[in-house]
């Protein structure tokens, strides 16, 4: 166990918990993604036997699953790192051979909402609260642009991406960004989990999960490297994306010179 996520094994070892703890922020920085990363990484590697692992709980401690990545970790210094870590990490979970399910409640904004959203399924409280905040700080999200328009499709992706704005956990059921709304959304995670993953072959999982998402992941692993480096070589070298950052940092408004 990482200081700021909790790793274990539930139903007779067929589920895998993995449990953001470090509350009430659970931001995802450098230690969380590295921890959660090691995680999967190892859960992928797990040789078939007996339980096998038929999928991955992710979920939270505290009231919120994540106020988002680092804003310290984006400026230019530090950045090109922390997109790579996390990037590797939205992959690795895109990758993933078995249904990642993601429990959330409070604020899921910025880099926690790419994380939630590079899971399979989500179940969402009625007032959790979703949102890429990043165009508010001068930024964009990069892997948020590519996992929404998977999700909601191209118009709802541009309207959250765009505006900064977030939505409850009902709006984002019907936007299609959550795929079940509940006042426990562990309990719905782990219910859905009993009922159509636990008794299931191990091995038929993996091949429904590759087969369904092959496309999925292509789209993804190819728009996210263009989107990358559209983020390092031309926004952060606007004037505008460092003094978003600084702004935020400074707890101060920003002054936009459109440059």
């Amino acid at each position: 166990m990482a200081g700021c996520l909790q790793v274990s094994r539930d139903r007779d070892g067929r589920l895998l918990r993995l449990r953001l703890s470090r509350p009430k922020a659970n931001i995802v920085d450098a230690e969380m993604i590295a921890a959660l990363d090691a995680a999967l990484a190892e859960a992928g590697r797990e040789a078939p036997g007996a339980p096998a692992l038929r999928g991955v709980l992710l979920e939270h401690e505290g009231p919120h699953f994540s106020f988002g990545a680092s804003v310290q970790e984006h400026l230019p210094e530090s950045c090109a790192a922390m997109l790579r870590s996390l990037h590797g990490l939205v992959l690795r979970m895109v990758d993933f051979p078995l249904p990642i399910l993601v429990a959330v409640r409070g604020q899921c904004l910025g880099g926690g909402l790419e994380v939630a959203a590079a899971g399979h399924l989500i179940f969402a409280a009625p007032d959790a609260r979703m949102g890429q905040p990043e165009i508010l700080l001068g930024v964009f999200a990069p892997a948020a642009s590519c996992l929404l328009p998977e999700r909601v499709g191209q118009g709802a992706a541009d309207d959250l991406l765009w505006s900064g704005r977030s939505v409850d956990g009902r709006e984002a059921h019907r936007l299609g960004l959550v795929n079940a709304v509940a006042d426990d959304p562990e309990a719905a995670a782990l219910a859905w989990f009993d009922e159509h993953l636990a008794k299931r072959s191990a091995a038929s999982l993996r091949l429904a999960v590759e087969a369904s998402r092959r496309d999925l992941r292509a789209r993804v692993r190819e728009k996210l490297a263009a989107v990358e480096e559209l983020y390092l070589a031309r926004l952060m070298k606007t004037r505008d994306a460092v003094e978003g950052l600084t702004a935020f940092l400074e707890k101060r408004a920003p002054v936009w010179e459109d440059r």
